[in-house]
């Protein structure tokens, strides 16, 4: 990842009111990506969910941060783990305390590039079909992942989803034996974040 893009990182995790190995640069068409700012994003959203037979599990964190530098493809996201809400306050301590362990491992992170580089056109003409490689860090354990996404310019935004599955064993999350049956061994995971560009980025909690 270029200097520039994780000193501006940097700077989004530490702000207050802020909340990120990489690949090589994907071939870009000439003359477009270039003309593409960074976009970034403080109020990014990622949801997750898993279903059991006894009970369904959903939580959301509003509070992501995001950078994509579109001249180059490379982007990052951080989030705290305290931030996911759930419908139940007591599943929530458990994620916190038992599960995510959050205060010995406060925040999730993934730094990756685009494998692919639609132009400026192809990204205004609608939703565009990606896949982003990278390292996802949850739980103090780095893994390699290559995940789809989509990207959309609407106006001066820059609008990125993404659905995946994340199996809490493979980042060493343990579930205990009295509630194994109750939590998926694979949750889903989606994220939205509109971001604006950088410059003039607005978002903030």
């Amino acid at each position: 990842m270029t200097y520039r893009l994780l000193a501006l990182f940097a700077l989004l995790v530490a702000a207050p009111l802020a909340r990120a190995q990489t690949a090589p640069a994907p071939a870009a068409a000439a003359g477009t990506a270039t003309k593409l700012p960074r976009y970034s994003t403080s109020t990014g959203l990622i949801t997750f969910f898993s279903t059991a037979p006894l009970e369904d599990i959903e939580a959301l964190n509003p509070k992501v941060a995001a950078v994509f530098e579109m001249a180059t493809g490379q982007l990052a996201f951080s989030m705290l783990m305290r931030d996911f809400q759930f419908k139940n306050t007591l599943m929530q301590e458990h994620f916190n305390e038992n599960y995510a362990e959050s205060e010995k491992y406060p925040r999730a992170r993934f730094t990756g590039t685009l494998v692919t580089m639609p132009d400026e056109a192809t990204l205004r003409s609608g939703p565009q079909p990606v896949y982003v490689q990278g390292v996802l860090t949850i739980h103090g354990v780095k893994r390699k992942v290559r995940v789809p996404g989509t990207l959309h310019l609407r106006d001066n935004d820059l609008v990125v989803t993404s659905k995946f599955a994340v199996a809490p064993a493979d980042y060493k999350i343990k579930i205990p034996a009295l509630v194994r049956n109750n939590i998926a061994k694979s949750i889903d995971v989606s994220v939205i974040m509109t971001c604006q560009p950088a410059t003039t980025a607005t978002a903030s909690r």
